[in-house]
């Protein structure tokens, strides 16, 4: 019988040019569940991304990343990948040199290669770009859906996605999100799904067109709160992230 969580931080306290960005993070989520985090800007959103996957820039200095039920704390990104893990930077590098179509056949699962790369990049209206230079002279929205191209051939089981409605017009914001329903088989039965998502966002519009099953408050390096997607949403559009870390402060002092 496999273990519920796919993904578990434990007291995760963690460290970037020597400061703390992390202060005790617990976390988990379960097999087929999609976990939302929300935070202003500064609070460690991006840290704890690159924390779980094993960023060498930032240093985990007390607490536990456990997958699939292994402590992979101490491993590196190439094996945490190995073992299903997937990531959308906010940032993604441009590579030149290399076509997009020339990197996906590379790393395709072998799901995406019965599927053929070029179906699978027209879901995400990619398939006049496998010819050019993987994200060399493309938008931020292209830049997006390039990512999540990279993971839909890539097929993991648990997918960390930074900001994947940053720079994306609304015209494409559907797009994306179906790409991201699609790496999460949101088509599946919720009792039998295996894969997950953690994903970061910064003002919620992705919840208009994915189904989350929790959502969690980054605020000053912790989990300030977590609850339902819709109320935590409707909390911080009405109050902004104030009440937020009241509730953080209350915890502190109790």
């Amino acid at each position: 019988m496999i273990s519920m969580a796919l993904l578990e931080l434990v007291d995760l306290h963690v460290e970037v040019g020597g400061r703390e960005i992390l202060r005790g993070i617990n976390l988990a989520v379960n097999h087929g569940e999609i976990h939302v985090l929300f935070g202003p800007n500064g609070s460690g959103k991006s840290t704890l991304i690159n924390a779980i996957a094993g960023n060498p820039m930032v240093r985990v200095t007390r607490g536990k990343i456990i997958f699939k039920g292994k402590d992979v704390t101490g491993l590196p990104t190439y094996e945490r990948v190995k073992m299903g893990l997937g990531v959308a930077f906010q940032h993604p590098p441009k590579i030149r040199g290399v076509r997009l179509g020339e990197l996906l056949q590379k790393m395709a699962s072998k799901l995406a290669k019965e599927r053929d790369v070029a179906k699978v990049a027209s879901a995400v209206n990619m398939q006049g770009y496998l010819d050019r230079e993987v994200n060399v002279g493309f938008s931020g929205g292209e830049m997006k859906r390039s990512e999540l191209l990279q993971l839909l051939v890539q097929s993991p089981d648990f997918v960390l996605l930074d900001e994947p409605d940053s720079g994306v017009d609304i015209e494409n914001l559907a797009v994306v999100a179906n790409a991201i329903n699609q790496l999460c088989e949101a088509n599946v039965k919720p009792s039998m799904r295996v894969k997950s998502a953690l994903l970061v966002t910064h003002m919620g519009h992705m919840l208009k067109y994915i189904s989350a099953d929790r959502a969690h408050v980054l605020f000053n390096g912790k989990i300030a709160c977590s609850g339902r997607p819709d109320e935590i949403l409707k909390q911080i559009m009405e109050h902004g992230f104030e009440r937020c870390a009241e509730c953080l402060q209350k915890r502190e002092e109790a």
